[in-house]
Order: C-alpha cells, then sequence, then structure tokens
C-alpha cells in the first residue's frame, strides 16, 4: 500500500514539476498565431491514433469484417456525430450499437 502511495505522491510531483513552470509564465510568452492555429490540431489527432487501432485491429491482424463490433459501433457513432453534432448523443448510439452488435454477434 505505501508502495502505491509513494509511486503516486512521485507520478504527481513530477506532473506538477513539468507543468507548473510553464503554466505561471503563461502570461509571458506569446504564440505565434500559425503555431495556436496548429495546435488545435493536436486533440483530434491523438484521438484518431488511439480509437482508430482499437476499431480495426484484432490479434495483430486487420479485422474489416461486418462481424467487427468496434467497426460496427464506431460508423454508428460516426454517422450520428455527424448528423445531430451533439456528443452525449454520439457516445450513447456508438456505444449501444456497439454493446447490441456484440451480443448479436457473440
Amino acid at each position: 500500500m505505501t508502495n502505491e502511495i509513494t509511486l503516486l505522491g512521485g507520478m504527481t510531483l513530477v506532473t506538477f514539476l513539468i507543468r507548473y513552470p510553464l503554466l505561471a509564465m503563461s502570461d509571458r510568452i506569446v504564440l505565434p498565431a500559425r503555431l495556436i492555429q496548429a495546435l488545435n490540431y493536436v486533440p483530434p489527432a491523438v484521438l484518431t491514433a488511439i480509437i482508430v487501432p482499437t476499431v480495426f485491429i484484432e490479434n495483430n491482424s486487420l479485422w474489416l469484417s461486418p462481424s467487427n463490433p468496434r467497426l460496427v459501433g464506431a460508423v454508428a457513432a460516426l454517422s450520428i456525430g455527424l448528423w445531430k453534432r451533439n456528443l452525449l448523443l454520439t457516445i450513447l448510439v456508438g456505444m449501444g450499437i456497439f454493446l447490441l452488435w456484440q451480443s448479436l454477434v457473440a
């Protein structure tokens, strides 16, 4: 138990020490407009890098078939997201279709 607490404390300290100096100086640092514009693409790029392998790869091979519940759920979520532009609805429909498809196929 004390090892876990020490580990969590150490990770918290390291994270704080890495980020705090930049936050403390943020009012003095002026970033170019082009850099700020480019930084807007970081969250979608990171989420895509996390989600795409999860959806398409199973056991180190590409799984593109209707029996892939993650792919069916992702297509449903993408469709609802583009149509309604509502994050909560997108998550609920995507997870619902994924769970339904998984129970039907499995």
